[in-house]
């Protein structure tokens, strides 16, 4: 039974290095990885409710289309100039 168990762990350990990997090798943002111009979100609910840290995007300069990494907004301004003292 131990032996499963290592061998069952070892390939879980496996499996997160891969997708680990394959995450970190996304492009990430809006930027076309080929010709370095904006690409349009292509838009699925299926697949953003599945995996709501990937983005399907298409480049309207080159055609290239596939997966990215989605991008956190920035902080506003306006959050930051609050007092940091209630009055």
């Amino acid at each position: 039974m131990l032996v499963v168990v290592v061998l069952l762990v070892t390939v879980l350990m496996r499996v997160a290095i891969i997708t680990a990997v394959a995450y970190l090798l996304l492009p990430r943002g809006s930027p076309c990885p080929h010709c370095g111009a904006d690409m349009a979100a292509v838009r699925n609910r299926l697949f953003d409710r599945l995996l709501p840290v990937l983005q399907r995007r298409w480049c309207l300069e080159c055609g290239w289309n596939g997966i990215v990494r989605r991008i956190r907004p920035a902080p506003s301004h306006h959050a930051a100039r609050r007092p940091l003292i209630p009055s």
